[in-house]
């Protein structure tokens, strides 16, 4: 493998992986690195140009740079909007994980750093026997956990942490996302969060009505890039 990877997982479905997985490739990328993102099962996409696309990979293929193949960024594009092993079923589609891991390498021969969007929070399966630990563990164990910004994540946050490590992965850093706009204890909220959870703050985006029309931005620390 030419390249490093990182999972990015979320305290729960919804919160802002790919909003969040777009702002860490454009940062990846100012950093130097040629960085491209993959979704490797997604479920709920529209029928564009004679295949089903999901929105949430062409935002990371159009984040990417080097920009990938269509069908590496997203292997697995499932039509309804539900869990992945839902709509597998729904669509008739078993997964064949040797497919996605050959997908992977495809990307990560022409990049510094692959990053990889899972489905749901961190112990909803991706497949049907393949679970996100599965994953990290096939790609090097790094994982970046998104946390949306509202009452109840500090729980979520530390649960969810507390399983990435019992699951022999590396919790190497976590990006807050103001998923509320009306949560007006978000500043306390990052510094409780900051004191739990065991790996770095890698930012705080702010609310935006639309993600994809507003890319938000990361700032990391170039030694960051050496932990994953």
């Amino acid at each position: 493998m030419s390249a490093r990877s990182v999972l990015v997982t979320g305290t729960d479905t919804g919160i802002g992986k790919t909003h969040s997985s777009v702002a860490l490739l454009h940062a990846l990328r100012r950093a130097g690195l040629r960085a491209v993102g993959m979704k490797p099962v997604a479920s709920g996409c529209d029928w564009i140009d004679g295949r089903w696309r999901n929105a949430d990979a062409l935002a990371l293929q159009a984040a990417s740079d080097p920009r990938p193949d269509y069908a590496d960024v997203n292997p697995v594009a499932l039509p309804e909007p539900t869990a992945p092993t839902l709509a597998a079923i729904a669509a008739g589609v078993t997964v064949d994980t040797a497919d996605l891991y050959a997908a992977h390498a495809r990307l990560a021969s022409n990049a510094d750093v692959v990053l990889v969007e899972g489905a749901g929070g961190w112990d909803a399966p991706l497949a049907e026997g393949l679970e996100h630990q599965d994953l990290a563990r096939q790609l090097g164990g790094a994982v970046v956990l998104v946390v949306g910004l509202k009452l109840g994540c500090l729980s979520h946050a530390r649960l969810t942490a507390r399983a990435i490590v019992a699951d022999r992965c590396r919790l190497v850093g976590w990006i807050g996302n103001r998923i509320d706009p009306d949560f007006a204890r978000a500043d306390n909220y990052i510094g409780l969060l900051t004191d739990a959870l065991p790996a770095p703050c890698l930012g705080v985006l702010p609310f935006v009505a639309e993600a994809r029309d507003a890319p938000a931005q990361l700032s990391l620390d170039p030694d960051w890039i050496e932990t994953i």
